[in-house]
Order: C-alpha cells, then structure tokens, then sequence
C-alpha cells in the first residue's frame, strides 16, 4: 500500500487548475470541449480491426451495490404476453428498469459534487433542487462523449491482480505505466482509462460492502497531470475514481471536487477493462477509439453508460 503523504488544500489546487470562464461564463460542458472535432476524426482513425470492447457492466441484481444509499438495478416485467389476445395471435413482453442513475458503469455529471454554494463555472449549487439540476446536468454532455481513449493498466504495472483499497495512484505511476506500455502518451482531448483490478477483485470475491468500503484510486497530486495533458475525462473500474480512504481526513473527495467542480472533468466509474486490458497487452496497443454518451435524462446528475472501446 502506498504510504499517504501531506497534500496540498484543495480549494488552493481547485483555484490554481480552474477552468472557469476556460469556454465562457455560460459553459457547462467543461474538459469535454477538448475533444475538438478534429480530435474525433484522429480518434476515428484508430479503428483497425474493428474488434468491440464492452466496457459496462451487467444492469442487474449482479452489481456491486450493497444498498442503502444505491441499490443494484431492479428489472420488473410488465408484460409477458400470458392472458393477451390480439387478432391473428400477436402477443408481446413489455418491462421496466428501475435504479439509481450511479447503480452502474455510469458518468457523474458536473453537478453531482459541489462546495462553498458554487458547482463548476460558477452556478449556484441551489440550482440543484428536488426538480434536478438547473445547470451542469448530464443532458448537456448531449450528442455524447466520444473520442481518443488510452487505456493506463496500473494493476499491471504493480505485478498485482488488484491493488489494495487505500493505494494512492501517483502521477509518477501514470507516467511509468504509459512508459511501460510502449510510450503511449497522454495528451489534449484524451479520455484517460486507467485499471486498478477493483473490478476484478469483485468479480473474483462478490463483496459488495469490501467492494464499496475503500479503493484504491487517484491520489489529489493527479489532478495537475490531467490537467497540464488537458485530458477530456477519466473513467476507471472503481466506483469513486480517487483512492479512500482519502489522502485529506479532514475532507471527502477531495479529487472529486477538483476535477469535477473546479475543473469541469466528467467522470466515468464502475468500468470493466478486463478485456480490453487483456487485448492491449497482447497486442501493444493501448489506444483506441472510446464512446460512451450518456442518457438524455433531463436535469439529472448522473446517467448510466453502456462504454465501449473499439481497436
């Protein structure tokens, strides 16, 4: 386990990487603006041998949430067809999903996190009401997020199948993982992937509270070296993308803060990269074209994706 070190305060970090008025007062997009259309069409090119990653994990009763604040998706069906009676014999099946918009692979939105009353560029945290989100909400990610992705494997760069919960992802780690994987460079317009086997370690277990108890995950110091690479977003296979315990007692996602309040960086959580990581390390290649639009569910905070990369 990496040993914790004094870190910076964040409100300073968040004021020294803000992004505010970056894209004008009215923004509430945030680091998705740099994926440029040019930066698409590069991220296009990627696209080899068409062979698909399916980075979302299964909307069932399967998934890692314990209850209480988030339960695992509930599938209800409405229709079977049983009872039916339509001319010509027609019958049909019709169901429904309930969940928490964060029960899954999922992005938080730019008004998920907030603190001092004031969410990213600036809006009033009370936009935020029983009505949903005023501003910053997941609908403004509308068409989507596309682009560039590079798939940072740390579990592997440790010689580990998961890295133990508490374990502070350092910048020093990105960087000697992209060494490690051929020089793979991260840069503008990027959306940054990065394993820590927490997935795995679930699949492998099923402990849905030690799942959801602690992780290893980003330490604060990461937030500058996304932000001097003007990467788009991150997405990881934890559930919160910072490591926790966290590195500050005194503060709760503090990495949350910086990149989703002060930087406007839209965060993908509960990813599977076992596949994709396999495949990488097969072939070298650890870039690769990354969709994943949310859906447009009007004023809401957060959206479950259905992620894929594909090479």
């Amino acid at each position: 386990m990496t040993e914790q070190a004094t870190t910076e305060d964040f409100r300073a970090l968040g004021a020294r990487l803000s992004n505010w008025g970056r894209w004008g007062p009215g923004d509430q997009r945030g680091t998705t603006n740099l994926i440029t259309p040019e930066r698409l069409v590069a991220a296009g090119r990627l696209i080899r041998r068409g062979k698909v990653f399916d980075l979302g994990i299964p909307l069932d009763e399967n998934g890692p949430q314990p209850g209480g604040g988030r339960i695992n998706p509930v599938h209800l069906m409405s229709e079977t067809g049983a009872e039916q009676v339509f001319p010509g014999g027609f019958r049909f099946a019709d169901d429904y999903v309930f969940m928490a918009l964060q029960g899954s692979s999922q992005w938080d939105a730019l008004s998920h996190v907030y603190y001092d009353d004031r969410m990213y560029n600036g809006f009033p945290a009370g936009g935020v009401t029983v009505r949903g989100a005023a501003h910053c909400a997941i609908d403004q990610q509308s068409p989507g997020i596309a682009g560039r992705g590079v798939l940072l494997d740390i579990a592997a760069l440790k010689g580990v199948d998961w890295l133990e919960a508490g374990t502070v992802i350092t910048p020093e780690d990105l960087d000697e993982a992209a060494r490690r994987q051929g020089g793979v460079e991260v840069g503008p317009g990027d959306i940054l992937l990065f394993r820590t086997g927490w997935r795995r370690k679930f699949l492998r277990d099923g402990d849905r509270n030690a799942f959801m108890a602690g992780e290893p995950g980003l330490g604060q110091a990461c937030c500058a070296w996304l932000r001097d690479r003007d990467v788009a977003a991150v997405c990881s296979d934890n559930w919160a993308i910072e490591v926790l315990p966290g590195e500050n007692p005194d503060a709760l996602l503090t990495v949350h803060m910086v990149l989703i309040r002060d930087m406007g960086m839209t965060l993908g959580e509960i990813l599977d990269f076992e596949e994709l990581a396999a495949d990488c390390e097969n072939d070298g290649v650890w870039e690769f074209f990354f969709a994943a639009p949310p859906l447009k569910v009007s004023r809401a905070v957060a959206s479950p994706i259905n992620p894929l990369a594909i090479k």
